[in-house]
């Protein structure tokens, strides 16, 4: 399979030896400073994208891509606002676009057992759920992909919540805000990704975690399915390889 790495930051440099180790070929290596080489690769020379960018480039590169008839699988968080765009682009393109906040395995496990206990709490109104989410100090967008996700689950599950909103420095307000979803974003050192969830009531607390100790659960993740993904047209997400 021939990959092309749209985005060589520290994802993409995860993602390229777990590829190669598979036996794939990297085609080549787009970042911010060679953007325009994106338009004048071979389309032949491309089976899969596999996109780490940025929330302000991703929108763009993933029209190039499903543009040329490539393939995407995409990692890029906080521009989920163009979401409804993408997947009707890739529709009238009949292409295949495969989006995951996370791409680990144990995060998407993370995210059914965190609806499962969503379910629990449905009938106890006493307890009030918050997150804290810690990333590395490069990340740009806060709250995380995933912490949205996981508020998601909650909210699907959860009928006396009305949304989410990040934590402030006003942390009384929030407190007496029962009908919303409190998330706490942290951003320290080289934190590859943690995520808590939290039910508290006045008497005691129940807590659930996820705690990566390195990118290379996502990397591995992102190429498994790039190559799931080879051979299918449509949008995808994590729940759809999971349960293949």
């Amino acid at each position: 399979m021939n990959i092309l790495l749209l985005g060589y930051g520290k994802m993409g440099k995860a993602i390229e030896p777990i590829a190669v180790e598979r036996g794939h070929q990297i085609t080549a290596r787009i970042d911010a400073h060679n953007r325009a080489d994106l338009t004048t690769i071979d389309a032949a020379s491309v089976d899969v994208v596999i996109e780490f960018s940025s929330p302000e480039s991703a929108v763009e590169n993933i029209k190039t891509c499903l543009e040329r008839g490539w393939p995407v699988v995409c990692g890029t968080t906080g521009w989920l606002s163009h979401r409804t765009e993408i997947e009707q682009l890739c529709q009238e393109k009949q292409g295949a676009f495969f989006y995951a906040s996370n791409y680990s395995i144990g995060v998407n496990l993370f995210f059914r057992l965190n609806k499962a206990l969503a379910k629990f709490m449905r009938n106890y109104p006493s307890y009030h759920a918050s997150m804290t989410e810690i990333h590395h100090t490069e990340k740009k967008d806060a709250p995380s992909g995933t912490a949205i996700t996981l508020a998601e689950g909650l909210l699907e599950n959860l009928p006396n919540l009305n949304g989410w909103m990040e934590k402030t420095a006003d942390k009384q307000a929030l407190i007496t805000s029962t009908d919303a979803i409190e998330i706490e974003s942290l951003r320290e050192g080289t934190v590859p990704g943690t995520h808590i969830i939290r039910f508290d009531s006045d008497v005691d607390r129940i807590e659930i975690a996820h705690v990566a100790h390195s990118r290379q659960g996502f990397a591995l993740g992102a190429v498994v399915a790039a190559e799931w993904l080879q051979g299918r047209v449509g949008v995808f997400s994590m729940d759809d390889l999971l349960d293949a």
